[in-house]
């Protein structure tokens, strides 16, 4: 995928200030979720008996080569003067080969560097042999908005055993007021086709899509019902998406998964209930998205 140099300029940028912190609301309380451990995926591969074998044998070798009537033997006969040494030199190199070539390649990944794994592992909510992947988020976040267009294009060639779900944070007034838009507009079945265009209204045209009171529920309404119109949402249509049982379970499950993996930043990327990584864990956005795909298919192998 190619990027703009401003694109580029922007998601290095998030290398350096990596998520949108809770910390940034003050006010903000942190409850639930589970301890967290870290540690390494895999050691380098010590030296095998093999390893000393074979070079014990080569200096063998050469004390015979050495040692040997170079009248008679042209430069490296030792084979030939030997052919007992020269099989089991042949042996063990064959013996080591295979067993480097059935090692598997080190993981590029380490537990607690670039992803910390969750304890106890969280229940799941899609079916037997999926990889539920849960990306926290806010449509305030300007690291948010800037990793999107990674993202959509990541969904397009994901795996089909990946479930992607994205879940808007609860920490505030605010953050609920977003939520609760993506929510509706999801039960109106429009938003795989607003998202990006919420995203873009918010940082491009400078809406922020929330009320000046943020905790009026009205006045958000309106604010994004304005927005919605050209979409061809009707203040009415919204006004029963925005006030529906399904919205308000939908933010209730995301304040319960908010609390559950104890999200303090975002964007913030939660694999099968069990890996938590973010852009500045997985060293930038695309390394981020590679790490997703790693631990989805380790989890998939299950």
């Amino acid at each position: 995928m190619r990027l703009s140099a401003a694109r580029t300029a922007w998601l290095g940028l998030c290398l350096i200030v990596a998520a949108c912190g809770r910390q940034a609301e003050p006010g903000a309380s942190v409850d639930g979720g589970g301890a967290r451990v870290t540690g390494t995926i895999k050691a380098a591969r010590p030296a095998s008996a093999n390893d000393k074998a074979a070079a014990d044998v080569a200096r063998l070798a050469r004390s015979d080569a050495e040692t040997g009537d170079k009248g008679d033997d042209a430069p490296g006969d030792t084979a030939a003067r030997n052919p007992m040494l020269a099989a089991v030199a042949s042996t063990i190199a064959a013996t080591t080969s295979t067993a480097a070539a059935a090692t598997p390649a080190q993981s590029p990944w380490q537990e607690g560097v670039n992803y910390t794994r969750i304890v106890p592992a969280q229940p799941t909510s899609v079916p037997a042999g999926q990889v539920e992947v849960l990306e926290f988020f806010w449509y305030g976040c300007p690291h948010c908005y800037a990793l999107d267009p990674l993202i959509e294009s990541w969904k397009k060639t994901k795996p089909s055993y990946v479930t992607f779900v994205r879940v808007p944070v609860m920490w505030q007034d605010t953050h609920r007021a977003t939520a609760r838009l993506y929510y509706a507009v999801q039960s109106l079945g429009k938003i795989d086709q607003l998202h990006t265009e919420i995203f873009r209204e918010i940082h491009v045209n400078g809406d922020p899509l929330v009320a000046p009171d943020p905790s009026n529920l009205a006045g958000d309404e309106h604010v994004q019902a304005v927005f919605l119109r050209h979409f061809g949402i009707s203040d009415e249509t919204y006004d029963k998406a925005f006030h529906s049982f399904d919205v308000e379970t939908a933010l209730q499950r995301a304040e319960q998964l908010g609390l559950r993996y104890r999200v303090e930043g975002v964007p913030t990327f939660v694999v099968n209930g069990k890996y938590v990584a973010d852009v500045a864990s997985a060293k930038g956005p695309e390394r981020l998205l590679a790490l997703v795909d790693d631990l989805a298919a380790q989890e998939h192998k299950r």
